[in-house]
């Protein structure tokens, strides 16, 4: 029997300091050879000529046209996959079997959607870091309970994608609505933490701001009931500021990270208000996913594996 084909959609727009070495990340899986379609949204940069120096499929988005959902429509519709891997393009993998490990659940037909582990570099914000803890655990969920996941890591079956177009008049999320939508149908939703990429935002303050902004408007029109009022602002800045705090403390980053914290976990937390302002109380798992801190004591450790690590000229993917 052959092995179905995979399609692997990228979404970028002036990504040429990554871009390529998630494109070398993807030529170094033990899948070989699978479809690579990036999804450019006019990008002024070099990262179509770096690109084009790779096996991938340029599909072409005018900016004004561009949204996160739309881009995902025509990325899916030019693979020719049955399995669709999607990453940001901002990411590289760690392991040489990211993409097996990341379609491994699919050999249940009930499952819809996969999603990896993401974890910072030695860039990332710190506090951007703590919310990747949060977000991606270290054990699996085989059948998670709750729609949560993340397409700069994850997976989907192009057959269910053509029932369930991602919505493109959201300003994020896209995910997460696709996610709830095959939920309700009665698909799966897998979290694998061996699915590991390292997920890098060259952000301003101000980007983080926004992006949180954009996310909160986009959950608001997927649940319009919910709210997230100006207390809500003052909880959760000063209960993740605190947090993080204490985490750079026992990490012994204290200093270096004290004004970074404050930043971005008010930057987070405002732009989130802005985003809700015109909108009730969150679903209590939906909103420990997004917002609350883990609980103080010690993160669970990372778990080791023997798989083959990804090697990205003379450092591994962890440095």
């Amino acid at each position: 029997m052959t092995e179905p084909r995979i399609s692997i959609v990228i979404r970028c727009y002036n990504e040429e300091k990554h871009i390529g070495k998630l494109l070398t990340g993807i030529l170094a899986q033990s899948i070989r050879e699978p479809e690579i379609i990036l999804v450019d949204s006019g990008s002024t940069d070099a990262t179509l000529s770096i690109a084009g120096q790779y096996p991938v499929k340029i599909v072409q988005i005018e900016p004004q046209q561009f949204t996160f959902g739309r881009s995902l429509n025509l990325g899916c519709q030019a693979a020719g996959g049955e399995l669709i891997v999607i990453a940001s393009a901002h990411v590289y993998p760690v392991y040489a079997d990211w993409v097996k490990a990341l379609l491994a659940p699919f050999s249940n037909a009930q499952v819809a959607l996969t999603y990896g582990k993401q974890r910072g570099d030695q860039n990332t914000q710190f506090s951007e870091g703590q919310i990747f803890i949060r977000w991606f655990p270290e054990h699996t969920q085989e059948f998670q309970a709750y729609p949560f996941c993340n397409n700069a890591n994850a997976a989907i079956r192009r057959s269910l994608w053509e029932k369930f177009p991602y919505d493109e008049g959201l300003s994020g999320l896209e995910d997460l609505d696709w996610a709830r939508r095959v939920a309700a149908a009665g698909y799966k939703i897998a979290y694998v933490p061996e699915a590991e990429i390292i997920h890098m935002h060259d952000e301003t303050r101000r980007g983080t701001l926004n992006r949180y902004r954009r996310e909160a408007m986009a959950f608001k029109a997927i649940y319009p009931h919910e709210r997230f009022h100006f207390v809500d602002f003052l909880y959760l800045s000063t209960a993740n500021i605190l947090h993080d705090l204490w985490r750079a403390y026992r990490q012994k980053v204290f200093s270096r990270n004290f004004t970074g914290i404050f930043g971005f976990r008010l930057a987070q937390f405002w732009g989130t208000y802005q985003g809700y302002r015109r909108s009730a109380p969150l679903n209590w798992q939906l909103r420990q996913t997004f917002y609350y801190p883990r609980g103080i004591g010690t993160p669970a450790p990372k778990q080791s594996r023997e798989a083959e690590l990804v090697r990205y000229g003379s450092q591994s993917p962890e440095e």
